[in-house]
């Protein structure tokens, strides 16, 4: 199953203020890479990919304001070749905690991706990606 992983492909990180946490990152050797929004039920969530420190971190900045009591790293993002291919070793190994019954094919969001989450045992959430 090892040769279907590519890579750490992002952290994800909430944040209460995109233009400060990019100015943040930007201060400390970071560059954005790309930026976009995602409409939800209660808002507009923004995101942003930032290059830092050889990997890239997501920042969310959602509508409502995110819980962060015991942190605020949601997920961590795993590059994938083939989503569905990766998804149905992980199922036959036998962990069947996907998010959702499909992956999500999203063609717009920073120049298009699909991904597919799924949980670990102790509720944390990793997302297999590729970038179309």
């Amino acid at each position: 199953m090892k040769e279907l992983y590519q890579g750490l492909g992002h952290i994800a990180i909430h944040t209460r203020d995109m233009a400060q946490s990019i100015a943040f990152y930007e201060k400390i050797g970071g560059t954005l890479h790309k930026q976009d929004t995602i409409p939800t039920s209660d808002g507009e969530k923004k995101l942003a990919l930032v290059e830092f420190g050889g990997f890239l971190l997501e920042l969310i900045q959602s509508p409502t304001p995110a819980p962060m009591a015991e942190g605020n790293i949601p997920h961590f993002a795993v590059y994938v070749k083939d989503v569905d291919a990766a998804a149905a070793a992980i199922r036959s190994a036998g962990v069947d905690t996907f998010m959702g019954s499909e992956k999500k094919v999203l063609p717009a969001l920073f120049g298009g991706l699909e991904n597919w989450f799924f949980t670990g045992p102790s509720g944390e959430q990793i997302e297999l990606l590729r970038m179309l």
